[in-house]
């Protein structure tokens, strides 16, 4: 059975293609899954995507009418699948339940220790071999509060670090995480949370009740002085709002990972062209903001991880064995908590 790879990064295509070899042939595509590009895999039953396809009712019944039968998500979230239409098709959906939770959290404290040591400033700066300290100003993380928005596997990977910094540590999810309590993290209510913490990361699903957790309420509670991170969904944020808000001049730095307009964006080189996201243009503006393209979970370690699992995905569908991955058929799951 030759597998049909949608979105595979230059540095994933190898790994994949050695993956599979002596299993399955492995035909990798640049392209992303989208409406333009679904009839490329008729006469496929299996493909791949990655975390940036749109797998809308549309695109789903184009895969299925070009005979797909199965589509192996090379990621933990899939709010990106319309899951109840795969299921009237009779598709076969399975993703990576987890991999690597450090890959995540220590990119998310490289974006706050970036923003907070002006790290992309002062690097621009040398480069001109200007070498002034000014407007380089940051702040010790030590005795200083961290927010944790969901404390799953990620969650508590970032709670660790931060207890390694010497911080006090808050959280909120719907349960509470035993390993970050006995690490000395008090849960609290979301309110709370923001009123009080110097650090907020995000680390949870995007779901409906979750999108636009912060919303213009929530990001107005937070201190003035505050570090925002988001290296979860780019959904779970109010773009607007937080635009909002930085134009005030609030907070100290901002770091995200993901964006919620940013399929059609992010993996893509979009340099020689004028991005029309006027909402984006304003956000790279902002000296105090950091944006990267979706990067958090891309190690070897963690690339490898979401490789043997959709390999394996793979050979279970084709040995008709279900796995805590699949997705469709049967009942629908809840999204993981990270």
């Amino acid at each position: 059975m030759e597998i049909l790879a949608f979105g595979v990064q230059a540095d994933e295509k190898p790994l994949l293609e050695k993956a599979f070899a002596g299993r399955h042939e492995v035909r990798c595509l640049d392209v992303f899954l989208t409406e333009d590009t679904a009839p490329i895999a008729a006469g496929h039953e299996a493909i791949s995507t990655s975390v940036n396809a749109d797998l809308n009712a549309r695109v789903l019944r184009i895969l299925s009418g070009g005979g797909t039968r199965f589509i192996a998500q090379r990621s933990t979230g899939f709010n990106n699948i319309d899951l109840g239409v795969a299921q009237q098709l009779g598709l076969t959906v399975a993703r990576v339940s987890h991999y690597s939770p450090y890959s995540v959290a220590e990119f998310a404290w490289t974006l706050a220790m970036a923003v907070n040591r002006r790290i992309v400033r002062a690097a621009i700066r040398t480069r001109d071999f200007d070498f002034r300290l000014d407007g380089l100003m940051g702040r010790d993380l030590h005795g200083r509060t961290v927010g944790v928005l969901g404390t799953g596997r990620i969650g508590e990977a970032f709670t660790r670090i931060a207890h390694g910094f010497g911080m006090d540590l808050l959280g909120w999810d719907v349960h509470e995480n035993a390993a970050c309590v006995e690490l000395g993290m008090k849960y609290v209510d979301k309110e709370q949370l923001l009123a009080e913490s110097d650090v907020v990361s995000l680390h949870v699903p995007l779901t409906p009740a979750t999108r636009h957790l912060l919303d213009a309420a929530a990001l107005r509670s937070m201190k003035d002085e505050a570090i925002l991170v988001n290296s979860s969904r780019g959904g779970l944020i109010d773009t607007e709002a937080l635009v909002g808000e930085l134009r005030a001049g609030r907070f100290t730095g901002v770091g995200l990972d993901v964006y919620e307009a940013e399929a059609g964006l992010f993996f893509l080189d979009k340099s020689l062209e004028v991005v029309d996201d006027d909402t984006l243009a304003r956000l790279m503006t902002f000296p105090n903001v950091l944006v990267t393209s979706h990067q958090a979970y891309y190690t070897l370690d963690a690339v490898g991880q979401i490789i043997d699992t959709t390999v394996q995905n793979v050979l279970d569908y084709a040995a008709g064995r279900r796995s805590e991955n699949v997705l469709v058929p049967a009942a629908v799951v809840q999204e993981g908590d990270d």
